[in-house]
Parts: C-alpha cells; sequence; structure tokens
C-alpha cells in the first residue's frame, strides 16, 4: 500500500509499474536543490499548527530532521514514460520463487492464519498475497527515513497538506510507543512495514495480534498480517467469496472491460461465459463484473467485491490481479505453472526475476555498469538494455526486458520458443546483423570471448582462480563462443558452431 487515499494514487503511478505501455524512457529529473533554511522555518511553523496539536513539542523536536531530503522530491516528479505491459507487471510479481516464498509462509503461519481468517473473515491466502506483492513477505520493506521524507514532502512542492498529516501521523506512531524510532524506514512517500502502511492507515486500523501492547507491523508479522485483514475487512471484504475466476468468453462475444458494472453469475452464464477450463462459471459470487486487462485477445476474468477490496489497497487493476493471481497459487500449493490458462497477446512475455538476474549479470559481465544484480528492472538496467540493442542493430531499442532479449543476452537458457526472432538473431542468441560487442576493459569474459573469435592461436591462461577452468583451451577462428550465466552466477563459455 503506497497511499491509501484513491485521490493520492496519482502519485505513485511511476513507483508501481501500472498497465499502460511505451517503449520510450523518460529521463529522470535531477534532485532539486532544497533549502535548509526553507525548511527549517517550515517545520516551525508546522509544529504550531492545527495537524500537529496531538504531538508533543519533544517528540516533534526529538526526530526534527536536520535537513531535507531532495530525492523524495525527485521521486515525486518523476513519471517514467516506460510502463509496463501487464504480462510484464504480473510475471515479475508472481513468478515461481514467489510463489514458493508464499507456500512456505503458510506453512509456516499456519495457526496465526487460521486464528485470523477466525476474526476477521479474511481468506488466509488472500492475506497472503498482499504480503507477498508489498513486501517478497517481508524481504523489502524499504530504506528510507520516514521523518525526513515527509517532512521534505511537508514544505516542498506539490501535495503537502496530504504529506503534512502523514508526518504528524509519523510522529505520533513512535510517540505512542508502537514502533520504534530506528525501524520507521519505508518507501519515499511514507509507506512502511511488512504490508506497507501509510502512517495515518497505521493509526486507523493497525492492531496488536501478538498481544505485546504494541502494533509492531514492521517486525510483528502476526500484527502485520492481521492488520492487513483488518483493511480488507473494513474495505468491504465478503468471506467466504472468491475473489473471481478467469473466464472463456464465446465466439464473438463483444465486451467491454468495466469490473465496476457488476451483474449476477446467472446473467453471465446466459451470455456463454464459461470458466477458462471450459467448466461452467460457479455461483458462489453475489455478483462480479468483466475485467480484460489486455483486451478481448487476452486472459479474461470475472471479479466480485474481493477484488475491489484488493484494488482499495492500492489503486490499480493489475495490482490486484496480482494479488488475486499469487493468492490462488498458493492455495494451490503449486508452482510449476504461473501462467493463466489463456496466453496473453504478445510473442515476447515477461521475465521472472530469476531471468531479471541473470540479464543483469550478463550486462555486467559485457562491462555495463548498472549497479548491483537485483532482479528489478529499473531505469539503470533499461538503459543499459538499449545500449545493448543500439550495438547489436536490435530495432526497436526500447529498453525492454522480454522473454527474447533473455534468450539473446543469456543464450540457450532462454526458453526454445522464443530463441528464433529474426529481431534478435538465430537459435544460439547471436545476432545475425552486427558485429560483437566490443567489451569494457575491466570485462575479462568479455575480453577473453573478443581475443578467442578473433586470433586462430590465442590461449587464456586464468590469471584467477575464480575463472572457470572450462575455458582454458585454445580455440581457432572460426570457432563461436557465447557466455551462459549459471543458476550460481558463474560465467562459462559455450561453443555455438557446434551447439554445445
Amino acid at each position: 500500500m503506497r497511499l491509501t487515499q484513491l485521490t493520492t494514487f496519482s502519485l505513485l503511478s511511476a513507483a508501481i509499474g501500472l498497465s499502460l505501455a511505451s517503449t520510450a524512457q523518460a529521463a529522470r529529473p535531477e534532485a532539486p536543490n532544497l533549502s535548509n533554511a526553507e525548511l527549517q522555518q517550515c517545520l516551525s511553523t508546522l509544529k504550531n499548527s492545527s495537524q500537529f496539536r496531538d504531538v508533543s513539542d519533544s517528540t516533534f523536536e526529538r526526530y526534527r530532521p536536520s535537513e531535507p531530503d531532495p530525492s523524495v522530491i525527485q521521486s515525486l516528479n518523476y513519471q517514467p514514460e516506460f510502463q509496463k505491459d501487464v504480462w510484464d507487471y504480473l510475471s515479475a510479481l508472481v513468478d515461481k520463487e514467489r510463489v514458493e516464498d508464499g507456500i512456505r509462509a503458510k506453512q509456516q503461519w499456519a495457526s496465526t492464519l487460521r486464528q485470523i481468517e477466525s476474526r476477521y473473515g479474511v481468506k488466509a491466502e488472500h492475506v497472503l498475497g498482499v504480503w507477498g506483492v508489498e513486501s517478497n513477505f517481508g524481504q523489502t520493506l524499504g530504506k528510507k527515513p520516514l521523518f525526513e521524507s515527509l517532512a521534505t514532502l511537508s514544505c516542498f512542492d506539490r501535495r503537502q497538506s496530504y504529506f503534512r498529516g502523514e508526518y504528524a501521523n509519523a510522529l505520533k506512531i513512535v510517540q505512542n510507543g508502537d514502533i520504534n524510532p530506528s525501524d520507521m524506514t519505508g518507501s519515499w512517500a511514507g509507506a512502511f512495514g511488512q504490508t506497507q502502511f501509510m502512517p495515518g492507515t497505521f493509526l486507523d486500523l493497525a492492531v496488536d495480534f501478538d498481544g505485546d501492547g504494541r502494533r509492531d507491523l514492521v517486525n510483528s508479522v502476526p500484527d502485520a498480517l492481521a492488520s492487513t485483514a483488518n483493511f480488507l475487512s473494513k474495505r468491504g471484504y465478503r468471506t467466504g467469496e472468491a475473489w473471481g475466476y478467469e473466464v472463456k468468453l464465446p465466439s464473438g462475444y463483444w465486451a467491454v472491460s468495466d469490473r465496476k458494472d457488476k451483474k449476477s453469475m446467472s446473467h453471465w452464464r446466459d451470455q456463454g461465459l464459461t470458466l477458462a477450463n471450459g467448466s461452467p462459471l460457479p455461483y458462489d459470487l453475489s455478483s462480479a463484473g468483466l475485467l480484460l486487462p489486455a483486451g478481448k485477445g487476452g486472459p479474461a476474468f470475472l471479479v466480485g467485491k474481493n477484488f475491489d477490496t484488493f484494488y482499495s489497497y492500492n489503486a490499480s487493476e493489475n495490482y490486484a490481479l496480482a494479488i488475486a493471481h499469487l493468492s490462488d497459487l498458493i492455495t494451490k500449493s503449486d508452482s510449476s505453472k504461473t501462467d493463466f490458462i489463456t496466453a496473453w497477446p504478445t510473442d515476447d512475455p515477461g521475465i521472472s526475476r530469476q531471468q531479471a538476474r541473470d540479464i543483469q549479470q550478463a550486462l555486467l559481465n559485457a562491462g555495463y555498469d548498472i549497479g548491483g544484480v537485483d532482479g528489478i528492472i529499473g531505469d539503470n538496467t533499461r538503459t543499459a538494455i538499449q545500449q545493448y540493442q543500439t550495438s547489436r542493430g536490435i530495432f526497436p531499442a526500447d529498453g525492454r526486458a522480454g522473454q527474447k532479449f533473455y534468450g539473446s543476452i543469456v543464450g540457450n537458457s532462454a526458453p526454445s520458443s522464443f530463441q528464433n526472432s529474426n529481431q534478435y538473431g538465430n537459435q544460439y542468441g547471436q545476432p545475425s546483423n552486427s558485429q560483437p560487442l566490443t567489451p569494457a576493459s575491466g570485462d575479462r569474459m568479455g575480453q577473453l570471448i573478443k581475443q578467442q573469435t578473433t586470433s586462430p592461436t590465442s590461449t587464456y591462461s586464468p590469471q584467477s582462480s575464480a575463472q572457470p577452468a572450462s575455458v582454458q583451451p585454445s580455440r581457432s577462428s572460426n570457432q563461436r563462443y557465447r557466455r551462459v550465466i549459471g543458476a550460481d552466477g558463474v560465467v562459462n563459455l559455450v561453443r555455438v558452431d557446434e551447439g554445445s
């Protein structure tokens, strides 16, 4: 959850990767120069305002930032043109890795989840779906100091009134003793904890489920999960109802995506809709609306009130679909297939986080400075992909990391059905319309490839024990090699002229 009030969700459309597609990339704005004197003057005014009347002077001064954080204003105004198609969005959020983590979390917290379901009436897997999408089951909580972020947002640029309220709420949380001050870190906009509550939502809906007298959504998994269930319950969650179903439209059916236009299940049956596998529609939804996230050519869904409660957590239909889909896969305890029954209308599907890490490692090995390998395709990685595409004559050079690019740069570890594209080269992932990329001086594996594909007698003698022994033999000039990045990150050369 980024910003819970619906009027403020537009502030974070860049951060949550909505469904609009574009092949362009916008330059990230420079961080502005912010006056510390202006910040301190603003804070002194806020201290005596009505919004902070319940914050003691000692609390306000104790956590008063010494300087502004320009990066949060930079984030506030960053609206990238490069936004994800729904299949890219879902493939990154609901992959084999996350499903398996969810299955383990379900087993680990089974007793707590049963108690939560009994008290709030929210299905355990639906709570787990939110937890997995929001913080990867507590593994990604955000590192921005909330007081600095919210103070800066309260005093500079737009939406100051909203952020001033959240700044006051954050101070109340530590004043009440619920969260340790050192744990008040999160997103640039102020969301924090294992299920990413804004401070105002915390004060309204967070609960102490473990009975220690504190509502600690950072360190207490029971508190975080119960608070999420309480949130969904308060937003109208219906106990015992499914969120919805993937469905199949009858041939030639005219349809428009409008999940808010809810009809009875009898209505949809009469229209000829079935479940995606062809089975009749069940009657366990009181009403449902039709959702077509990629148009009539892609997966179709009938979604009910519980889907709407997912949407209220973060106003994006793709976000709500990610929660719904992840919760279904955790319910089935099956991570073997994470796709929907109907394929997305694309010949270049999205990639998993492991595949994203493989791409990043391959870019690093090719000499591109993208920072670390984290499985998140951000600005630096997209820029490097775009440069790689340009250097290899791949058009369009759009910076997108899909299955085709994965097959191109990583090689035969990519799905075979995406390796034969004319755009990306032959079946070995080698571009057929460009010269090899000139490796950076520090790219030892790249230099090795260059040497052994241009010199008939060159021999490599490793200077480091970390270099794989398999690359030592000499190669003739008519032999071609490519990198293969193993799951453990080890780089090896593989002969492509023989397909070995």
